[in-house]
């Protein structure tokens, strides 16, 4: 098996940037972190970086559609592969398509699509996200709410049935109760709160019944007041539950967000986009539960103007990060991998510039930051 040489590059591990290692990549995996005489000796083929940064390649917990195809509206592996193509050329090399609130025929085909897509090997498709059905009718934003509804045993067993990838559930927990969160974390599913209208006291029940996270925390749940905490309160108190964030200057203040980082853990907030069709394609406008859907000026609204998903690309999302929240680069990165990876607890082989990880790894040059080569399990694009 041919050896590759990363070399000339500023590499994220653990102890942060550091210049002078080379990743040597075999078989899919890195092999080894190792000086530059060390690699010459190993590697068959080298790929010179020219003093770009490495970083671990980007997870994506929340995408909804990317390159053209919303997966609402094609749930084939082909369209899978189309969205994960879309988004890879911003440096995102892993995600979780993600199915807004729909009927159990749709999230049968959507689950089957992911089953079949992983059993081929289908590079970064990781799971499925199922954002809803079983959410607020009070802040469904752009879901259907003739779509929600409560599930039932057999529905419970469908929603946890991927066998092969990760199962990641949004709801609202006053929707379902605790019972339903156990049953779903019970059958190995990662549980959100979000699209919830939820008192503290009822999101507090969902985190003790399971929950572990908070989908586009600040939007699409009640807010943070003085007599009334809410989810926002909950999320932000807690010091275990983890909380993706969409940081594109519009959904959220970034001020908001910086106070989220400064109240949670560090490794507990991490970059989602919540993408929809338009990035990685040159059409700004989607067609969603028969309603067309247009991104203007890069924001994306329904016909009521309610924010619906985001023309978001990871790459840009790290960006964001640290030109509107004053993050490093270093945390910003491990923001849109490191810690997704924990949340979605698949940390033991993504997410990291790490010797028995898989080689998913995305380079960003010096000045603008902007993609300039992907690797998935060591490919390169």
């Amino acid at each position: 098996m041919s050896v590759t040489a990363l070399r000339n590059a500023r590499v994220l591990t653990d102890a942060g940037f550091e210049s002078g290692l080379v990743v040597l990549v075999e078989d899919g995996k890195i092999s080894a972190l190792v000086a530059e005489a060390e690699a010459a000796q190993r590697a068959q083929l080298v790929h010179d970086l020219q003093g770009a940064y490495l970083l671990p390649g980007f997870i994506d917990a929340q995408v909804n559609g990317g390159g053209g195809v919303l997966f609402n509206n094609d749930t084939s592996v082909e369209a899978l592969r189309t969205m994960m193509r879309g988004h890879r050329k911003f440096g995102t090399t892993g995600m979780m398509p993600t199915l807004i609130s729909d009927d159990v025929e749709v999230m049968e085909r959507a689950i089957a699509a992911v089953r079949d897509a992983i059993a081929q090997g289908m590079p970064g498709i990781l799971g499925i996200h199922l954002e809803g059905p079983y959410i607020a009718p009070k802040r469904k934003g752009t879901h259907n709410d003739a779509k929600f509804r409560v599930p039932d045993a057999k529905e419970i067993g469908l929603a946890t049935s991927l066998p092969n990838g990760v199962t990641l559930i949004t709801l609202a927990p006053e929707q379902v109760g605790a019972q339903i969160i156990t049953a779903l974390v019970g059958r190995g599913a990662i549980v959100a709160a979000g699209h919830t209208a939820g008192t503290y006291e009822e999101i507090r029940m969902g985190i003790d019944a399971g929950a572990s996270g908070f989908t586009h925390l600040y939007n699409a749940m009640s807010p943070l007041q003085g007599r009334e905490p809410g989810a926002v309160g909950a999320a932000l108190e807690d010091a275990d539950t983890w909380c993706g964030i969409i940081v594109d200057g519009v959904h959220v203040h970034p001020a908001s967000l910086r106070v989220a980082l400064a109240c949670k853990p560090r490794g507990k907030v991490f970059l989602v986009t919540d993408a929809m069709p338009m990035v990685g394609a040159d059409s700004p406008s989607f067609d969603l539960y028969g309603e067309t859907i247009t991104a203007i000026d890069g924001v994306v609204r329904n016909a009521a103007g309610a924010l619906a998903g985001s023309a978001l690309d990871m790459a840009s999302a790290v960006r964001n990060s640290v030109r509107l929240l004053g993050l490093p680069l270093d945390e910003a990165a491990r923001m849109a991998s490191t810690y997704v990876a924990e949340f979605l607890g698949i940390d033991d082989r993504y997410g990291r510039i790490a010797p028995g990880y898989q080689a998913d790894l995305v380079a960003l040059d010096e000045r603008e930051l902007q993609v300039i080569g992907t690797w998935v399990a060591g490919e390169p694009e």
